[in-house]
């Protein structure tokens, strides 16, 4: 089970104001995806800060891309984008699901490791 990592660069010194906006985050309606990119599951986000980035690591099941789809259509990550607007370096438009897939895809760091419990070796 995959995970991706979304980078936001973010204006220094606004951490405790993030942390607010994502302390009443409204989770999707369902973890579930069914779209046109495919089906899976959201299993799990975190949300990471320090100085002028911000991070969202995403544990999921299927396809990445259906993943960003599915964001797209939620309504509390739109309000989510809208409240953040202030804090990011640099504005995008994710006003739209193009808007949102382009830069939830230009966003997404190179994985270069993933490791769990079902690949360790003494799993075998």
């Amino acid at each position: 089970m995959p995970y991706a990592a979304i980078t936001y660069r973010i204006k220094p010194g606004h951490e405790d104001e993030i942390a607010a906006i994502f302390s009443g985050f409204r989770r999707v309606d369902t973890p579930v995806m069914r779209n046109d990119d495919g089906a899976g599951r959201l299993l799990g986000t975190a949300v990471f800060i320090k100085d002028d980035v911000l991070v969202r690591v995403i544990h999921y099941e299927g396809e990445f891309s259906a993943v960003a789809r599915h964001m797209a259509a939620q309504s509390g990550v739109h309000t989510l984008e809208e409240q953040l607007a202030p804090y990011l370096a640099h504005q995008r438009d994710t006003g739209s699901a193009e808007g949102f897939g382009a830069y939830f895809r230009d966003a997404t760091m190179r994985c270069v490791s993933q490791l769990s419990v079902d690949t360790h070796p003494a799993a075998r």
